[in-house]
């Protein structure tokens, strides 16, 4: 990563604990705990480079979106966050960081119906194998929906893994890809 987008990454760090301590973002308190979320959402990257638009379901704390969005300036994003105090934070990061790349809604899932996305994301909000038939009704055909794997799951069928470690823990990303 470049010096400048580190240097954002920090930015966004500050603006998180700072936030959280009012509106609780997340469980994470300390700058080590922020930058263990940004070093997980960092993952998501190389299955989002070649994308054009991106959903992120369930922003909150704007894990994964914030990070990938300063990461990707030329990728747009759009972030879905119902929780209005949630909403706020997102909207004000990607106004701070300068992310005119990333859209942040305070919409739920069902009431945004846009389906013509290149991915579909979303960390820790719904089941897993929920989320990646829910995700698949957003991308395009050839899309894909992405999600963050804590536990292996042996009830899913069609997806990929990628595999990684994340503060001595086997993580995973899961990605189903829309064929029809």
């Amino acid at each position: 990563m470049t010096r400048s987008v580190n240097a954002q990454l920090d930015s966004f760090t500050h603006l998180f604990l700072k936030w959280n301590k009012s509106i609780n973002l997340s469980a994470a308190r300390t700058f080590a705990e922020v930058r263990e979320h940004i070093d997980d959402s960092l993952h998501v990257l190389p299955l989002l480079v070649n994308a054009k638009k991106v959903l992120d379901v369930g922003s909150g704390g704007g894990f994964p979106v914030v990070i990938a969005a300063l990461a990707l300036p030329d990728v747009d994003f759009v972030s879905l966050e119902p929780v209005h105090k949630k909403h706020a934070f997102l909207r004000t990061a990607a106004r701070e960081l300068g992310l005119g790349n990333l859209e942040a809604h305070a919409l739920r899932f069902d009431d945004h119906e846009v389906s013509d996305y290149d991915v579909a994301m979303s960390r820790a909000t719904f089941d897993l194998k929920d989320w990646l038939a829910m995700g698949m009704t957003r991308v395009k055909v050839g899309g894909i929906a992405v999600g963050f794997e804590a536990v292996e799951r042996t009830d899913l069928e069609g997806v990929t893994r990628t595999e990684y470690e994340l503060a001595g823990k086997r993580r995973a990303l899961v990605v189903a890809r829309r064929s029809t």
